[in-house]
């Protein structure tokens, strides 16, 4: 099961940066009054519509006058020293003054275009939902804002999860077996799943009348990090990545210049553009396969099925090493016929990718359904094997047999697992010690 990793225990510190004020630069946490007489009102107009605000207590909150009638929950645009910020408004004060609250770091997107010149309209091509965004709007995925017709990400270095995981729990079997990789998350996606796992962050903006959160980092920062803690790999991973494509093509470039792997744990909406320019610096993708049904992915997941189906193909004609899984829901998605089509779209690609097969547990918006039984996933193994795969694997059951890699060719157990604890018997520098079979995956 994918869960929503905890946050590292340690201090939330913000980086000091200054601020004009009224054209004076000042530190954070340095304390002004808010305006409350005619001269400081007018002051209060001049400084807002040159974009500035007028407090910032240690507290975190600021001030900046009601000219444009805003309403509570949405977003208020000013300047930093030399740097554009997002603030959510949280209410009105009684002297008709917003107070804002959390500085986001606008960065400007990539993947997109200008949609309309004279409306500010923009298109964003990031995934395969292309959204259509007005000025002052978001895309789908919450986290993606047009601002006079630049589309800016609200989440470029805002983490909500840092945390060391073993690579089997992306799940991810024949990739680095039993390494520790980085794992690292904002909030935000551009699904949402009915039965979401980690639906405290994918749906945080949602949840939270737009609010954006999370630690500021560095790209650098997280590679160092991972580096500090004997990780192999940096994990993109618990929300769907690609929302945050921007700082993880930053952070990915770094890495792969650090020596380590680069691991996306995906729903497969990525566009085409989008994953050929990730592609060079990836080395390995599970990507979900939730269903063979475009009806499911319109209802449960608010996405359409073809375009996860093309990446999937792309990312694997591009290198990339792809696993894919599929959490199996009682009544939705586990008749024997949609297993089948599943495992048959695989093997189309090619019989050596892993497929997983997981257990649901019902929660979020999805909790009519039971767990799924074991005699399901049982039987969606030997569907798998029956296509021709070579690899398929039970997960969310630990201690059953089909978490073991076998060598196809011979039968002998190659790598024994329970839960995500992987030992290496039979494996030898990617071949089967007993036959000499190659087996499929990234060893080394």
């Amino acid at each position: 099961m994918r869960s929503n990793a905890p946050l590292r225990e340690e201090s939330d510190k913000v980086n000091q940066r200054p601020m004009l004020v009224n054209g004076l630069i000042h530190p954070w946490g340095k304390n002004f009054s808010t305006p409350n007489t005619d001269s400081d009102k007018a002051r209060a107009k001049r400084a807002w519509e040159h974009g500035h605000t007028l407090k910032h207590p240690p507290c975190g909150e600021h001030y900046a006058s009601d000219f444009f009638g805003r309403k509570s929950g949405t977003t208020l645009f000013l300047t930093s020293y030399c740097l554009p910020y997002f603030y959510t408004i949280v209410d009105i004060t009684a002297c008709g003054y917003f107070r804002i609250k959390g500085a986001e770091q606008m960065h400007e997107a990539l993947f997109y275009t200008i949609d309309n010149q004279e409306t500010g309209e923009v298109r964003c091509t990031l995934c395969a939902h292309n959204c259509r965004i007005k000025d002052g709007r978001r895309g789908i995925c919450g986290v993606r804002e047009n601002r006079g017709g630049k589309l800016y990400s609200l989440v470029y270095g805002r983490l909500v999860s840092e945390n060391i995981d073993p690579v089997e729990k992306k799940p991810l079997f024949h990739f680095h077996p039993a390494s520790i990789t980085w794992s690292i998350a904002t909030v935000g996606c551009n699904f949402h799943c009915l039965h979401c796992q980690n639906y405290e962050i994918s749906q945080y903006p949602v949840r939270h009348h737009g609010e954006i959160t999370g630690r500021p980092r560095t790209a650098e920062e997280v590679v160092a990090t991972a580096m500090a803690e004997g990780c192999d790999s940096i994990s993109y991973t618990y929300i769907e990545p690609t929302i945050f494509m921007e700082f993880a093509l930053d952070c990915a470039k770094l890495a792969k210049e650090a020596g380590l792997k680069n691991i996306f744990v995906s729903n497969g909406y990525t566009s085409e553009e989008a994953t050929r320019t990730l592609a060079p610096f990836l080395d390995a993708n599970n990507i979900d396969l939730k269903s063979f049904s475009d009806d499911f992915y319109r209802k449960v997941c608010g996405a359409r099925l073809q375009p996860v189906l093309d990446t999937i193909r792309l990312m694997h004609d591009l290198g990339v090493w792809v696993e894919v899984t599929t959490l199996i829901i009682p009544g939705h998605n586990d008749s024997p016929r949609e297993l089948e089509k599943i495992a048959a779209f695989i093997h189309g690609i090619s019989p050596d990718i892993p497929w997983h097969v997981t257990r649901f547990y019902p929660t979020f918006k999805l909790t009519d359904p039971p767990p799924t039984p074991v005699a399901t996933l049982q039987t969606a193994r030997e569907i798998g094997k029956g296509v021709g795969l070579r690899h398929v694997y039970t997960g969310n059951i630990p201690g059953d047999d089909g978490e073991n890699t076998f060598c196809p060719s011979c039968g002998e157990l190659l790598i024994k697992r329970n839960g995500y604890i992987a030992r290496q018997s039979g494996l030898v520098k990617g071949t089967c010690r007993n036959c000499g079979e190659t087996i499929a995956g990234v060893w080394d």
